[in-house]
């Protein structure tokens, strides 16, 4: 019984690393593209970005490219379900414009929706592409935030291009 009491202390020492918070230069660096579509009566899409930590909870938004198109908001779906009903009265304070088609970049610090430095762990990164009248993509890439930096490209779909990220510590 003392030995299993020992283990679980060691073990129970290692959990910190990932109770600590992200390094205040930890940055992440998204870079998507927005395809040239040939479409009839083309609308730029409505994109959401964020990440969610391993309860599914919606823990930083990244990017909101919606203009002040409120009735459309719904249509981002997973997005929608998981942060924006329960803040629809926040939505003015971080949307931003749509975007034409190309290629576009965001830098994100760290923090989290309540303003404070995210812990390191296990994340998915959402970047849900949305068009009026049009196609639906949504794109999910497990991350791992901590001391390790990391280069991940997604495959491209069809509303939304390759996505690259860069984290670095």
């Amino acid at each position: 019984m003392r030995i299993t009491a020992i283990a679980l202390a060691s073990a129970l020492s290692l959990s910190p690393v990932w109770a600590s918070p992200l390094p205040d230069s930890a940055t992440l660096d998204v870079k998507l593209e927005l395809p040239t579509l040939d479409v009839a009566n083309y609308a730029r899409p409505y994109v959401a970005i964020w990440l969610e930590d391993s309860n599914r909870d919606a823990v930083a938004n990244l990017a909101l490219w919606t203009g002040n198109q409120t009735d459309w908001l719904k249509d981002i779906r997973r997005w929608w379900r998981q942060f924006g009903r329960y803040n629809a009265e926040h939505i003015d304070g971080y949307s931003s414009a749509t975007r034409t088609a190309g290629v576009h970049s965001l830098k994100w610090d760290g923090t989290g929706n309540d303003g404070q430095r995210l812990q390191q762990g296990e994340y998915t990164l959402y970047v849900e592409v949305v068009r009026e009248h049009g196609g639906r993509d949504l794109v999910r890439q497990r991350v791992t935030l901590g001391g390790d930096a990391f280069a991940i490209t997604t495959q491209p779909m069809a509303e939304v291009g390759a996505i690259e990220l860069n984290y670095q510590p």
